[in-house]
């Protein structure tokens, strides 16, 4: 089976989730704040937490760099911007949908 893998584009706030080399998902997402700006580079997913509350929405997938995650959002209208402290914001029923696709250890790679 091939590998799931999911590509975060800065530019245009989009999440794509592949599985090998074909899209299978594509979500719109919010960023980092300029002075709080989401870091690029390759990581993954190192945890998985189902219902945190809060600002963390329903979901949340921690990333293999310490306190930055993908995860839901009590604040909808976020999404498509700037406003996070450098995660990557998802609309609750999006990040719910990812959250069943991908696994601890799925790649995840973020670009400019």
């Amino acid at each position: 089976m091939p590998q799931r893998q999911i590509v975060i584009h800065r530019s245009s706030r989009q999440l794509e989730l592949y599985e090998g080399n074909k899209v299978i998902a594509r979500y719109p997402i919010a960023i980092g704040k300029s002075n709080t700006p989401t870091p690029t580079g390759s990581f993954s997913v190192a945890s998985k937490y189902n219902n945190p509350g809060g600002v963390f929405g329903s979901r949340w997938l921690g990333l293999s760099i310490p306190h930055y995650g993908i995860h839901g959002t009590n604040n909808p209208a976020s999404i498509g911007t700037m406003a996070s402290l450098g995660c990557i914001r998802m609309h609750n029923n999006h990040v719910e949908a990812l959250y069943h696709q991908v696994g601890v250890g799925t790649p995840v790679i973020i670009k400019p």
